[in-house]
């Protein structure tokens, strides 16, 4: 028999409240970090001492990839001060450690329209998150809801026509870095992409194997040849189902690319021959985020 009762639940204000303080919401997202919707995150380090004598609230880090997210948390309305804390502390923390990616997040009741105006004249140079949080109550159970309403734009990586001629090679330069046949692989993908996108041609570059269509770039998917494989990095946003999909099929994918927002699948000849529909149809979906 399916659930027939409704409850409505209460909002509750938690800027002033009593009980249900900052840290108690800290405590909550160090408890289970997954609940800001920003994936399967660990807590590197709470209330982290910075130079300039203030303290971030939470270091999250991405246990595959190694990025590290910034967050502050902030009851009541976003104010200018807390933005400039946000970053501060991002700018701080990814000088002292360079080798991780990096990324600030605000937590906030009320993201109000001004600062979204004001984040969008940065927001892809600075790679910044808005998560609004919405504490209900409904009984003698209280809850919070997270929910991202600012996602950072991702970077561009080199479709200029500028750095593209800059950094322009050709096929020898790959087959002398790689197997033959795995530069193969790249034109056997080139096949499978002109069924739906036709007039595409590979576009050989210092960094990878890019496609374009009458030599503009459309970097929906690339390849970075390596000795023994190619890696496949297709341009689609992250979605829990086609992460299931790929650990059920077997793919021998690479954790996600938060920065560039792309999947990335290691693929050898032999593999090919066993995914070719499964990576046609990724292929597809990028193509088609990419319109």
């Amino acid at each position: 028999m399916g659930l027939t009762k409704y409850a409505r639940p209460t909002d509750i204000a938690l800027k002033g409240h009593p009980e249900f303080t900052e840290k108690w919401v800290q405590q909550r997202i160090v408890d289970d970090p997954s609940i800001l919707g920003l994936g399967d995150l660990i807590v590197k380090d709470v209330e982290r001492r910075q130079p300039s004598a203030g303290r971030l609230d939470l270091l999250l880090q991405d246990p595959e990839s190694g990025r590290r997210y910034e967050v502050e948390l902030q009851l009541g309305k976003t104010d200018e001060s807390h933005i400039i804390r946000t970053i501060e502390y991002w700018d701080i923390e990814r000088k002292r450690y360079p080798q991780h990616d990096h990324c600030a997040v605000l937590v906030a009741e009320d993201i109000t329209s001004r600062f979204l105006n004001v984040v969008s004249l940065f927001n892809g140079a600075i790679p910044l998150i808005a998560v609004q949080m919405r504490a209900i109550q409904l009984g003698d159970v209280i809850s919070i809801l997270f929910t991202k309403v600012l996602d950072e734009r991702p970077i561009g990586i080199e479709e200029d026509e500028a750095e593209s001629e800059r950094t322009a090679t050709d096929r020898a330069y790959w087959e002398a870095r790689s197997k033959k046949d795995v530069v193969a692989i790249a034109d056997s993908l080139l096949q499978d992409v002109q069924s739906f996108a036709p007039g595409m041609a590979l576009k050989y570059n210092r960094h990878y194997i890019g496609l374009a269509k009458q030599d503009v770039a459309d970097l929906f998917v690339l390849f970075r040849p390596r000795r023994d494989h190619l890696i496949v990095e297709l341009r689609i946003q992250r979605d829990e189902k086609l992460d299931q999909e790929l650990e059920e099929c077997g793919a021998d994918a690479m954790p996600y690319d938060l920065r560039w927002g792309r999947y990335r699948i290691r693929l050898t000849t032999a593999d090919l021959a066993n995914r070719r529909p499964f990576i046609l149809e990724l292929m597809k979906r990028a193509w088609s985020e990419a319109q």
